[in-house]
């Protein structure tokens, strides 16, 4: 073998083992292993020229000296790379926690916007999809008309004994299944506990009274005296409303009904429909208008059965004009076959009615399959328990303040103590009647009968403009006034004055309300008017649905604590001003002025 062959051959021998190991070692290290066996087969061919040692060994140990060589200098440097890995690690943690943070904030404020924009949009959304959608039927399942409520008009569809026979409302109410908002709040355990909480108020309301009683009179008394008056003489209550109540179930029903048979073959309807208007307002002005009157003052009722009587006779009057309006367009336009005369609601459905807690007159309502006797118990319960709330209310933080004899005369200062006194008080009682009236009372009446749209109420504490509180607060008699005041007034003016059907629609509603607190209170002090014609109308316009921020809520609620300051204080004043002070004449000034502007007690 040649010596140049020999070279080659031992550079052969010797490439397998480095290339072995550069191909486990990092790419960085490649070019100095090459470079390291260079020089290895350099002194070996000028050493070993006849090849007397071995040189695969010494090229062996070269190798594996600097080798080892290499993977010292390899791990201080992969410490040096770990190290200053891990602190890049840790800094690019610490800017995606930053950057994690504050893409929370901005999905937080995006979730907060679309949800206030659902909100205001969802329900009106729903009722156009469902009013668009929904198909009316009739009781009787034989060959009942079907029609779909439309934005527009009313589209009759399908083929029926009666085709003409369709619901002649334009957006009407549309009546569904559904809870009521407090009864689904009050699911959540956060929303629970502030309702403990104001039942915790009202045991130290009755431990409060029992020790004052105890010191005072020295033994635990609890009595309820001004509870016991207030709803005094009941039994003349109660005869007074079954009197309303006979005369409500029957006359509208039978009268209506009989006119209807008539008036098709009747060739002078013109004259019938005047003369039967005229009778039939005659008769709802005598019974339903001067009786509940007549018997607030004849018999001297307390104030608590006063309301009763005039609720319930504005709750009459409302529900049998319902009842007459939802009936009488089909009468006056639907023509009958010879021989058949028109179709009428079953009695039925208009005794449901009457019992049922809407003011919205339909032959038929979603129903429940089952009545909860328990929820029906608790519901009263709750009632009775926000009577004595009330009561504890106006004897702990009310009576001891305006019953107290004082010779200081009407002044701006004693007025403005007041009125910051019965500002916690007054608001405490409008709470009290939402949640004993709106939500307990309805509710109650609703699971008895089975009715399944609890929608009495939305959510109007949310409500950051009292034009949404005003549509909200009260959903049983907002409807009412909406389909029969504002929406006829527009029919009437063909779409034009809106603003005036808004004011008018106040103005009723503010005269009522005039009318149930003069009457139930017996006397002549137009607070309530004021507070509703005035300053409702002015809040409605300018506090309008384009406020949206929090700070209008907040807003919303100080005035809600104001104006209830201010109708507590001044009808206590006038209450006890009036037992004080008595009238000395029957003047008409004397009547409408005010006793506790110049009377001092």
């Amino acid at each position: 073998m040649e010596p140049g062959d020999w070279s080659l051959s031992v550079e052969d021998q010797n490439r397998r083992p480095v290339q072995s190991f550069s191909s486990r070692s990092l790419p960085i290290q490649k070019t100095s292993l090459h470079l390291v066996t260079g020089g290895i087969m350099a002194d070996l061919d000028t050493s070993n020229p006849l090849g007397n040692i071995m040189p695969t060994e010494a090229a062996t140990k070269l190798v594996h000296r600097n080798t080892h060589n290499t993977k010292s200098a390899e791990s201080n440097g992969s410490l040096f790379n770990k190290e200053t890995t891990n602190q890049a690690e840790e800094k690019h943690a610490e800017d995606q926690m930053v950057d994690l943070l504050q893409w929370k904030k901005h999905v937080q404020r995006v979730k907060s916007q679309v949800l206030e924009q659902m909100q205001c949009q969802l329900s009106d959304l729903l009722d156009k999809v469902l009013i668009e959608s929904f198909q009316t039927f009739t009781p009787n399942g034989h060959g009942n008309p079907v029609s779909i409520i439309t934005r527009n008009r009313t589209v009759p569809t399908g083929t029926t004994n009666n085709p003409h026979r369709t619901h002649m409302e334009k957006d009407g109410k549309v009546f569904m299944e559904r809870r009521s908002i407090l009864d689904e709040l009050f699911e959540i355990n956060h929303i629970r506990t502030i309702y403990h909480m104001f039942i915790s108020v009202l045991f130290l309301f009755i431990i409060s009274t029992l020790a004052v009683d105890y010191i005072d009179q020295g033994r635990l008394v609890l009595e309820f005296d001004l509870l016991f008056y207030a709803f005094g003489k009941l039994h003349i209550v109660t005869c007074a409303w079954l009197f309303m109540f006979s005369y409500t179930l029957a006359f509208p029903y039978y009268c209506l009904s009989l006119w209807g048979s008539l008036y098709q073959r009747s060739p002078l309807r013109i004259v019938q429909k005047v003369g039967v208007g005229l009778v039939l307002s005659a008769l709802q002005t005598t019974v339903l208008g001067v009786f509940p009157v007549y018997i607030v003052f004849h018999y001297q009722l307390p104030p608590a059965s006063r309301f009763i009587i005039l609720l319930e006779q504005i709750r009459f009057l409302m529900k049998s004009y319902s009842f007459i309006r939802e009936n009488l367009p089909a009468i006056l336009i639907n023509t009958t076959k010879e021989g058949a005369g028109p179709r009428f609601p079953t009695f039925s459905s208009y005794l449901y009615f009457l019992f049922a807690p809407t003011l919205i007159y339909r032959e038929s309502y979603p129903r429940n399959p089952y009545i909860r006797w328990n929820y029906v118990g608790v519901t009263f319960a709750k009632i009775l328990g926000c009577l004595f709330y009330g009561y504890f209310i106006l004897e702990r933080l009310c009576v001891p303040v305006f019953m107290k004899k004082s010779n200081t005369p009407f002044s701006t200062r004693t007025l403005v103590l007041a009125l910051f006194h019965a500002t916690l008080p007054g608001m405490l009682l409008l709470l009290l009647a939402f949640f004993a009236f709106l939500h307990c009372w309805l509710n109650a009446f609703a699971e008895m009968l089975r009715f399944a749209d609890r929608m009495f109420y939305k959510d109007w504490w949310n409500s950051t403009s009292f034009a949404n509180y005003y549509r909200t607060w009260n959903v049983v008699v907002h409807d009412w006034l909406y389909c029969y005041g504002y929406r006829d007034f527009l029919l009437l003016s063909r779409g034009k004055f809106r603003t005036a059907a808004m004011l008018s629609v106040f103005a009723v509603s503010a005269l009522v309300h005039e009318y149930v607190f003069t009457l139930g209170f017996g006397f002549f002090y137009p607070v309530m008017f004021c507070l509703f014609a005035f300053f409702g109308v002015a809040f409605n316009f300018t506090l309008n649905d384009k406020r949206k921020s929090p700070v209008w809520n907040i807003m919303m609620w100080t005035c809600l604590f104001m104006g209830q300051g201010i109708m507590v204080c001044l009808y206590c004043q006038e209450w006890y001003a009036q037992i004080q002070c008595p009238r000395t004449g029957a003047s008409f000034w004397e009547l409408v002025t005010p006793r506790s502007w110049s009377c001092s007690f």
